[in-house]
């Protein structure tokens, strides 16, 4: 069964274009190539300046898990440090009905 894993993360509202390239250059081309990730999106909200979501669909849990443990994750957490507020990301995951 497929898991739809949300992050949702805060930066200042001027960091967002840098948020942006980041994602793009260097953590969505980790994540979309973990086997058993489907898709991978970042979406910016329209009405809170400074939020994101990392929108990524994952074929089951097992592939979240392996994701995990994986070297490509502790780098993509390494970019993202460096973009964040004081604000802990908060990270939901759910199975598609």
């Amino acid at each position: 069964m497929s898991i739809v894993r949300l992050i949702f993360v805060k930066v200042r509202a001027a960091d967002v274009p840098k948020a942006e390239r980041v994602w793009k250059k260097e953590c969505a081309p980790l994540m979309i190539k973990q086997k058993g990730c489907l898709s991978e999106e970042l979406l910016k909200s329209i009405d809170v300046p400074g939020e994101l979501i990392s929108y990524a669909v994952w074929n089951n849990q097992k592939s979240v898990d392996r994701y995990l443990a994986s070297a490509d994750h502790q780098e993509i957490k390494k970019h993202a440090r460096g973009l964040q507020t004081k604000n802990i990301p908060v990270v939901k995951s759910y199975k598609l009905v």
